[in-house]
């Protein structure tokens, strides 16, 4: 038989390992599964600055600190890669590549992740200049000229705001022309710290043994390679959820995010949401956080629910 808990948390980020610590505090059985270490994309951050409490603090650190907070209370943690969820009513079974659990209760938690160029020095300067999140990143980056890569609402909302911090922001679109909205767009032209460089292929993160120093692209009309000067290269060419497991719980909107009520309920009874997978704009660790508390309380309240539905049967 497959091993039963009350509550599945499934991805150890810092809002899955939230909801882990608030439902065994609450005297819940529970079991956190994550496809990696715990602690999600906090482990590819060197230091985090706009997390409540620290002043500064290394990502791989705040996460050993959260998953030492969720599993004082007894909360499990299992390494899994979750294939399928299947709703059996009372019961929810989450089957991983090596074995099957059962849950009354299920928590997504499994984040989404940003869709890369696939150039050459991407990966190698990832952290080192190369980021997909400028209010996570551009404190960093202070009186220095960056690359925006993309021409979306998020490519330049982020790059607007990167001009409050660096003393240059040029934008890399391999269009002739911007796809955010208008509004947007006529804030980004009228900021006289953005650049445009249209109808543009990037082809290489450039940058020496620690850091990136420039983007280099090719003039899609011309087929000359030129190159931005910059410290830092922001990209934006589209995010998407890390949903494809729970595909047949009906509960995924059209672009595979999962929407939620006020108390991170979807609409299956008993199958929650939090963090990054939910359909919303703001994703940080402490939004995740707050979901997380949120969701452990509300598995709390389902689940007393059915036993008030049982006595009362």
């Amino acid at each position: 038989m497959a091993k039963q808990y009350d509550v599945i948390v499934i991805g150890a980020g810092p809002g899955g390992m939230t909801a882990a610590l608030y439902a065994s505090r609450s005297n819940l059985s529970v079991l956190m599964l994550d496809r990696g270490i715990y602690g999600g994309q906090m482990n590819n951050t060197a230091e985090i600055e706009n997390y409540p409490g620290f002043k500064s603090i290394l990502g791989p650190d705040l996460g050993q600190q959260m998953y030492d907070g969720a599993t004082q209370f007894g909360a499990e943690y299992a390494y899994g890669n979750v294939s399928q969820v299947i709703n059996d009513g009372l019961w929810k079974r989450v089957i991983t590549d090596e074995e099957t659990f059962e849950a009354k209760a299920i928590v997504i938690a499994t984040g989404a992740e940003h869709r890369k160029l696939g150039v050459e020095g991407e990966e190698t300067y990832s952290g080192r200049g190369v980021s997909y999140c400028a209010v996570c990143d551009g404190a960093f980056f202070k009186n220095r000229e960056l690359v925006v890569v993309g021409g979306g609402d998020s490519a330049i909302e982020e790059g607007l705001y990167l001009t409050q911090l660096a003393s240059k922001v040029t934008v890399i679109h391999r269009r002739d022309q911007l796809r955010a909205q208008q509004i947007i767009q006529k804030r980004a032209f009228a900021n006289d710290k953005m650049n445009f460089v249209w109808d543009a292929q990037v082809e290489d993160i450039l940058g020496d043994d620690m850091k990136v120093t420039g983007v280099k692209y090719v003039d899609k009309d011309t087929g000359e390679e030129h190159v931005v000067p910059a410290s830092g290269a922001f990209i934006y060419v589209g995010i998407k959820p890390m949903t494809d497991s729970f595909k047949d719980l009906d509960i995924l909107d059209d672009a595979g995010w999962i929407p939620t009520d006020d108390e991170m309920a979807t609409r299956v009874p008993g199958v929650f949401a939090i963090g990054d997978v939910r359909a919303k704009n703001l994703r940080q660790i402490t939004t995740a956080v707050g979901e997380g508390g949120q969701a452990g309380q509300s598995v709390f309240n389902y689940l007393q629910s059915l036993e008030d539905e049982k006595i009362n049967a």
